[in-house]
């Protein structure tokens, strides 16, 4: 009953490392009861085949390859080559831990895995499977999805600590096996080396999940962001339409004046007063007009922050009429590279200057951004570091957000820092 048992763990476990192994390579298709499904007649499958051809080793092997294949494919989006190339992969890693665990057995513990020693066997064995667990969380680590990629490269390490550890205290109770006197001591073994294994697979699952919620909560908050640019955005060209209709009832006005000093022939008093409307529409008018709305609202609204700020703005724009990138989106390119921009050049005490290049040329966007800085750039596990202390994290989530609308639309882009001058640069295909 306990090898039977055994067994059947043993496959679970098998089972488990195979799917974290696929999901390593491409996304889950399907959540839920049909995810648990997939998993439970794949573990049936692998019984089936394991007890029924356990003296037939190659075509077990060879239908194991199959069925891993075809339950992976249909777990991921992955698609059937890739699927069958995998399965191999994952079967060679699984024998060559195997046999590694016999080795080492052979060589360092010689614990008795013939006849009648079950546990002894499956000890042998779960040492293979902890070396086999270890091993898809570093291919994990290597080609891992948006989750591992959270975790920073000393996270990872005190994690692996947990596999290690189990690989650690599994060595040890094969190095006394040999002292075990009856078989309840043995049995109590194999189930302390099965809960360890047990308790990694529950560790991994949890930090998984903590991870999910860790990203809803980075995504709802980039959620956030990107409405508060779109809504300030949105309320300025509010605000300019609001000031055009005022414009609109005030030129109404000024052309029932100018004809009623027409009318009276008052013509210096006419002259002087045209001057005077002429002067304030020269004050009045866009500095920049590219044929989108949505780019001269943004890019006007700035200008005119600039003009208070003191911030030279050097601008170089060409015909945007027909752009194919979304209005929301170049709010979110040009709010956070601008903003970003601006909060710079306002701690500089010496040269303050932006410099835009947001032209179409050679059937490609080029949105390019340089600005002057004063402040020592910080590094931290290869990524550039804000010295902001209130809007640090926003800065981090706006040049996320940016690079996420670029790579929406198959497009590249360069980040560059020297000489005192930050600069983003980027081409998106029209």
């Amino acid at each position: 009953m306990v090898e039977l048992l055994g067994s059947i763990l043993l496959i679970i476990f098998e089972v488990i490392c195979c799917k974290n192994f696929f999901e390593s390579f491409a996304k889950i298709r399907h959540h839920g009861w049909i995810n648990i499904l997939q998993l439970v007649l794949l573990s049936v499958c692998v019984c089936l085949l394991g007890f029924e051809l356990i003296n037939c080793f190659s075509i077990k092997q060879v239908l194991m390859i199959v069925v891993i294949a075809l339950f992976m494919h249909w777990h991921v989006r992955i698609s059937i080559p890739k699927s069958f190339i995998l399965a191999m992969l994952y079967m060679g890693i699984l024998l060559a831990v195997d046999y590694f665990a016999f080795v080492i057995n052979s060589e360092f513990f010689s614990v008795d895995i013939k006849g009648e020693n079950t546990t002894g066997s499956m000890l042998v064995i779960l040492f293979g499977k902890s070396i086999l667990f270890l091993c898809v969380l570093l291919v994990q680590k290597q080609f891992g999805n948006q989750l591992t990629d959270m975790m920073v490269d000393s996270e990872w390490l005190k994690f692996l600590f947990f596999p290690v550890f189990s690989i650690g205290i599994i060595a040890a109770m094969l190095s006394t096996f040999q002292y075990v006197e009856t078989t309840k001591q043995a049995n109590v073994l194999f189930v302390i080396a099965f809960g360890v294994v047990g308790m990694d697979v529950i560790v991994f699952y949890l930090i998984n999940d903590i991870m999910k919620r860790e990203m809803l909560i980075h995504e709802n908050k980039i959620f956030q962001l990107q409405v508060k640019n779109q809504t300030a955005m949105y309320r300025s060209i509010s605000e300019n339409f609001d000031k055009q209709k005022k414009k609109t009832h005030e030129y109404k006005n000024q052309m029932m004046c100018i004809e009623s000093l027409l009318s009276r022939k008052q013509y210096e008093e006419l002259e002087q007063y045209v001057q005077e409307i002429y002067g304030r529409l020269n004050k009045e008018l866009d500095a920049i007009n590219t044929n989108n709305v949505i780019v001269n609202a943004v890019l006007n609204t700035k200008y005119q922050e600039f003009v208070e700020k003191k911030i030279l703005f050097v601008f170089r724009v060409n015909d945007l009429s027909n752009l194919k990138i979304g209005d929301e989106d170049i709010v979110i390119i040009l709010a956070n590279l601008l903003n970003n921009a601006t909060e710079a050049c306002e701690k500089c005490i010496g040269k303050r200057i932006i410099k835009l290049k947001f032209v179409k040329e050679n059937d490609n966007i080029v949105i390019a951004v340089k600005n002057s800085y004063e402040h020592a750039q910080e590094f931290k596990n290869g990524e550039r570091r804000t010295t902001k202390t209130v809007d640090a994290e926003e800065h981090g989530i706006g040049i996320k957000n940016v690079i996420h609308v670029v790579e929406k639309y198959g497009g590249s882009y360069i980040i560059q820092d020297d000489n005192n001058e930050f600069f983003f640069s980027i081409v998106i295909p029209d």
